[in-house]
């Protein structure tokens, strides 16, 4: 199995490179009919979501549908699935930080009962405690 970093998903998603575009359009295409994978580290989600609100100026909404798509790949397999599957679904609730979001769904996937911060918003999800 191949990794793909932010950029191939920033392409998949954006397409604001038409080679490159292309180039990845193929290797998906390459991977299903070789009927093979690509890992998703979670960081490159992380990234991802950085990337599209701050770069892109994409709504929160679209980029959790784009995430949301994403995990029904079947050539695409993410690490810490079902932290992000729970991550998404919760995410459309509520308005706290995307990030901050993924970070506390990632943690209590390993078992942390909660995450320790000094950020005042985040701190209100039930999954953050201020320090």
């Amino acid at each position: 199995m191949k990794g793909i970093d932010t950029n191939i998903l920033i392409r998949f998603l954006v397409g604001d490179d038409k080679q490159q575009t292309k180039r990845v359009y193929n290797l998906f295409k390459k991977t299903e009919l070789d009927k093979k994978e690509l890992f998703v580290p979670l960081l490159v989600i992380l990234e991802l979501i950085w990337i599209l609100e701050s770069v892109y100026e994409i709504s929160r909404t679209d980029i959790l549908d784009s995430i949301s798509e994403l995990l029904l790949m079947p050539i695409l397999n993410f690490e810490h699935q079902s932290a992000l599957q729970l991550f998404s679904h919760v995410a459309q609730e509520n308005t706290y930080d995307l990030s901050d979001l993924l970070i506390a769904h990632s943690a209590k996937e390993q078992g942390c009962e909660s995450v320790i911060t000094f950020d005042k918003k985040a701190s209100k999800f039930n999954l953050f405690e201020l320090a």
